[in-house]
């Protein structure tokens, strides 16, 4: 059974609502929280690529990206959980987990399916929440995983159409 019905949150997968690329983010985590998601990708097969810049590089342990010096570029990862699907994590801070999401990627039940797996597979591994927020609106999330629901949930209202 699925997580969500596309009908029913569909409007959180709007750009008009949440913007191009909606903020999630997994809180108050580790670097060894980091790593269990860098882990996590290589042993879900996940196609994945690590970059500083435009510099594609292999993927250093999560204590080494996250002690860059101050002024460093950010790194990122790209994870492709399923094709045409791309998650995009960035090594900001060491606090938190934050990764971006394309919504024109995730549109119909089939590919809300596929990233309510993802969130799961996520906040499973981690035993935490995995929130998405509006675009620039942190702090305020409209759907997440939830570890005690051990499923993605709603945790807005949706608006009416």
């Amino acid at each position: 059974m699925a997580d969500l019905l596309w009908d029913d949150v569909s409007c959180f997968f709007t750009q008009d609502l949440m913007g191009s690329l909606p903020d999630l983010h997994v809180p108050d985590v580790s670097v060894e929280d980091w790593q269990a998601v860098l882990q996590l990708v290589a042993a879900q097969g996940w196609e994945s690529q690590y970059a500083e810049g435009e510099t594609v590089l292999p993927l250093p342990r999560a204590e080494i990206v996250l002690s860059r010096p101050a002024g460093a570029e950010c790194p990122s990862l790209r994870v492709w959980p399923a094709a045409g699907v791309l998650a995009i994590f960035r090594f900001s801070v060491e606090h938190e987990i934050d990764f971006d999401v394309d919504l024109r990627e995730l549109q119909g039940q089939e590919r809300l399916d596929v990233f309510c797996g993802f969130l799961r597979e996520i906040g499973r591994h981690l035993g935490k929440p995995v929130l998405m927020d509006m675009e620039g609106g942190h702090g305020h999330p409209v759907l997440g995983f939830d570890v005690d629901a051990d499923r993605v949930v709603l945790l807005a209202e949706p608006l009416v159409r």
